[in-house]
């Protein structure tokens, strides 16, 4: 259905903008209290993403930026299904991926990590769900590393989505970690957020149903998107 706004967000669901845990938060977050506005038609139509779009390595981060061999690292497959509130599939949303290298160093002009850069490795892609929701990319699992937050605090293993859905007001940035890692609980960043259910949302278990033997380990991850509010008439979904 494309009419209707957008469900609210539920700000209990996340974490809030004020951490100190997190330090950065402290100076990054709004001194006012948050206003809640109406959907705008801008923010409930677009973005429209073609295929054309999407080039033909694009989803696969172990040859988009490989030089002269295969980068090093954990060969995995990362799937999963973008839905909405109400369950059903999201097709056509964007979703653009970026991560450190299996050593935990990213490929950024100002990072100070000192592992080293792997010249085969670039850390970002891109793909776009079919028309059920479904998305799929493979990649090199990334390493944790150390960031000045505390004297010792150190991320756990992650993979950063930006997702662009069926409206403006859909967009969604997060991140996926991965099952087992210690690190996660550990996390100043993680546990901001306050409800536990959330962070089991954000990490991906081990799918050996989806990996490739002798090749890639896979993990699956569903992402959940604002649902729109349905336009009644009759009792019955407008339009139907």
């Amino acid at each position: 259905m494309s009419g209707g706004a957008f469900f609210q967000r539920d700000r209990s669901w996340h974490p809030p903008a004020y951490a100190p845990g997190y330090k950065t938060s402290v100076t990054r977050s709004p001194q006012r209290a948050p206003i809640s506005l109406d959907n705008t038609i801008s923010e409930m139509t677009g973005p429209v993403f073609g295929h054309s779009l999407i080039g033909e390595l694009d989803g696969d981060l172990i040859r988009n930026f490989a030089k002269d061999g295969d980068p090093i690292g954990e060969r995995i497959i990362v799937h999963g299904r973008v839905l909405d509130e109400n369950g059903r599939g999201v097709p056509g949303a964007l979703l653009e991926v970026w991560q450190a290298n299996a050593g935990g160093r990213y490929r950024h002009k100002k990072e100070t990590y000192l592992a080293p850069l792997d010249p085969n490795f670039g850390g970002c892609g891109r793909t776009l769900t079919d028309s059920d929701g479904f998305y799929r990319f493979r990649t090199i699992k990334p390493g944790p590393y150390p960031w000045p937050n505390g004297p010792n605090d150190w991320r756990p293993a992650h993979i950063h989505f930006s997702i662009f859905g069926l409206g403006f007001a859909q967009r969604l940035i997060t991140q996926m970690y991965f099952e087992g890692d210690p690190l996660i609980w550990r996390c100043p960043i993680v546990r901001t957020i306050p409800d536990s259910a959330a962070i089991e949302q954000l990490i991906a278990p081990l799918d050996p149903a989806n990996s490739v033997p002798m090749d890639a380990q896979a993990y699956k991850f569903d992402i959940v998107l604002r649902g729109r509010r349905s336009t009644l008439f009759e009792n019955r979904l407008e339009g139907n």
